[in-house]
């Protein structure tokens, strides 16, 4: 079992930087790829960023490649997206999952088997 919490989220101007975290328990958290996936009014959750269990595989979605990194720090079980240029639709909740994967990062949220409450990200114009 894992559980996620997320923090960091914010209002933020356009331009600008936000860095989100999420912090796991549960002793099987290195084993397992998370990702960072969102979700605006309206609109599906999509995903954002993952990152395997060694940190040496990520993968971004096009929409925030070049100005997000994600990145995780298994010692501490966290995982963190770094968030630069932000722009209005990036407005959205943010939330991180963890896929039982450990050497690919699944884009889709039926991979993810858990999932944190979520955090709001809002960029103004």
């Amino acid at each position: 079992q894992v559980q996620l919490v997320e923090s960091g989220g914010g209002l933020v101007q356009a331009g600008g930087s936000l860095s989100v975290s999420c912090a796991a328990s549960g002793r099987t958290f290195s084993s397992k790829t998370m990702g960072w996936f969102r979700q605006a009014p309206g609109k599906e959750r999509e995903f954002v960023a993952g990152i395997t269990w060694s940190g040496h595989t990520t993968s971004y979605a096009d929409s925030v490649k070049g100005r997000f990194t994600i990145s995780r720090d298994n010692a501490k079980n966290t995982v963190y997206l770094q968030m630069n240029s932000l722009k209005p639709e990036d407005t959205a909740v943010y939330y991180c999952a963890a896929a039982p994967v450990l050497a690919a990062v699944p884009r889709t949220t039926d991979n993810y088997i858990y999932w944190g409450q979520g955090t709001q990200v809002t960029v103004s114009s």
